[in-house]
């Protein structure tokens, strides 16, 4: 079922307006969504698209404007409101609780019952499996959801929002944390839903998946309206343009001169893959992308090297000498630093300013006689800030209002004072702008020419193969081949050849 352009719409934004303290996240925004077509909303980090879609979402209420369904004014007053008007929303931070399996999350808030307060387990696991089915996720509705890597989480989001049986699906960067065969499988369930009717709005940063996917693209600037481009003018850079008012220049990656062996592995074993040994070196001024499917065990490489978690054996060595790293301690003293993929889960504490979140890291760094020196770490925030070009005029502003590319600058700005070595940095661009992008790339090319060693994991082809010297491909727990930057296969396509199994 095509979208007519002609008809009523379901949903209608006009004039939305939104303020948060004294930072204007909208100011008159409007926008129009129809049946049976996919609409990109697109924007750098900070231009509002989130705030827009919780608006219409009955997360937020809007301080001026009005929300249209189906040509009526509604006030949504909660989530739920929302829900009953058929307006789901999958939100980027993921929302689930992970101490439930994956059949509680689907329902939660909605669970069918016998009789009473009894819920209907059986019919609760026969519909959870249905809906995992439907986007070929291979996991039991009883899985505990703690348990699941971060791409099989955002598919139990999907099936959460699927199970309301909406008429309206928000999805807020749905991909950024899928593999590229999750991706295609979502990409298909979004054609079958816009065939049966479904109007899909899709928030991402992905060019090439806008303009693999969405039929129409509204796109945001400093909350205000920018621009729309229909099917036919979809194109990297008319967005872009609409996006920043600007050409953007092409992030250039400087060729590594390798130098010293900084981090040797040796052998290293991981629980999720008791059976597989992985080996590999970093050096100095390089960086070494790892690629891989979701759930080929790189994060669980990661979390091991930097002591989050158990390595079940091998060894790690530190510019020559072996390191005994049991905790994330161990690993800080040896030189190592860690960006983790959830950076508001892990990598930052939103609710404190930025310049409490870069002093936490290398506390005893700032502490002289029992007391801490608040003015250094005024005078390194404030030097972290500018170096990173964090878009604050404050330092004391709490990371939770910074938009995502900044929030991300924060988490590589605690590790500075430290200056440590070898960064792992675990999908560095999740969920950020292409302009927030294109500064993380020359952060990490300032990294590796000050002698810094990197180890990249991305889910994003096109990124590894832009920041990477060479690359390490992953496969169910082992590493299936490398490629170099002068090698053949440093494609995407050579890439998921390894990723895949292949040779």
């Amino acid at each position: 079922m095509a979208a007519d352009p002609d008809s009523q719409p379901l949903l209608e934004a006009r004039a939305i307006s939104k303020r948060f303290g004294g930072v204007r996240a909208l100011e008159g925004v409007s926008a129009s969504f129809h049946a049976g077509e996919v609409v990109a909303v697109m924007g750098e980090n900070g231009a509002g698209k989130s705030t827009l879609m919780k608006c219409l979402a009955g997360v937020h209420q809007p301080d001026a404007g009005e929300v249209v369904v189906d040509g009526n004014i509604v006030e949504i007053a909660d989530v739920r409101a929302a829900e009953d008007l058929g307006i789901a929303f999958i939100h980027q931070e993921l929302n689930l609780a992970e101490n439930l399996d994956v059949g509680a999350n689907v329902f939660l808030g909605r669970e069918p019952r016998i009789f009473g307060p009894f819920f209907n387990r059986r019919e609760i696991r026969i519909q959870t499996q249905d809906l995992l089915r439907s986007l070929e996720l291979q996991i039991a509705p009883d899985t505990r959801v703690r348990s699941l890597p971060i791409g099989h989480r955002q598919m139990v989001e999907i099936a959460k929002a699927l199970s309301q049986k909406a008429r309206i699906l928000i999805m807020d960067e749905p991909t950024s944390s899928l593999s590229l065969h999750e991706t295609r499988i979502l990409f298909r369930l979004v054609n079958k839903l816009r065939e049966e009717g479904m109007c899909i709005v899709f928030i991402s940063h992905r060019m090439a998946e806008v303009e693999q996917i969405a039929d129409r693209v509204i796109v945001l600037k400093d909350g205000h309206n920018s621009g729309g481009l229909g099917r036919e003018e979809i194109s990297r850079e008319s967005i872009v343009s609409l996006m920043v008012g600007r050409e953007l220049v092409a992030h250039e990656k400087t060729v590594a001169k390798p130098g010293k062996v900084l981090l040797e592995i040796g052998d290293l074993r991981v629980a999720r893959f008791p059976d597989s040994t992985v080996s590999f070196e970093v050096r100095s001024g390089e960086v070494v992308g790892m690629a891989g499917l979701v759930g080929a065990g790189r994060t669980e490489v990661a979390r091991a090297i930097f002591g989050i978690d158990r390595a079940l054996g091998g060894t790690i060595r530190v510019k020559g000498e072996d390191v005994n790293i049991k905790h994330p301690q161990d690993a800080v003293r040896a030189g190592l630093a860690l960006v983790p993929e959830d950076r508001k889960a892990q990598g930052a504490i939103l609710n404190l300013a930025i310049r409490d979140n870069v002093a936490m890291v290398g506390m005893n760094h700032w502490q002289s006689g029992g007391f801490v020196n608040d003015r250094q770490i005024d005078g390194q925030a404030e030097e972290a800030r500018k170096s990173l070009r964090i878009r604050t005029p404050s330092t004391r502003q709490e990371v939770s209002t910074l938009s995502g590319g900044n929030q991300q600058k924060v988490v590589l700005a605690k590790w500075m004072p430290l200056q440590p070595q070898i960064f792992l940095l675990d999908e560095p661009t999740r969920g950020i702008d292409v302009g927030s992008k294109s500064e993380i790339y020359e952060v990490i090319d300032r990294m590796t020419a000050e002698g810094a060693g990197v180890l990249a994991i991305s889910s994003e082809l096109e990124e590894i193969l832009r920041i990477s010297d060479r690359v390490l491909v992953m496969h169910e727990g082992r590493i299936a081949g490398e490629v170099r930057r002068d090698d053949p296969q440093f494609s995407e396509k050579g890439i998921m050849q390894l990723a895949t199994g292949g040779k």
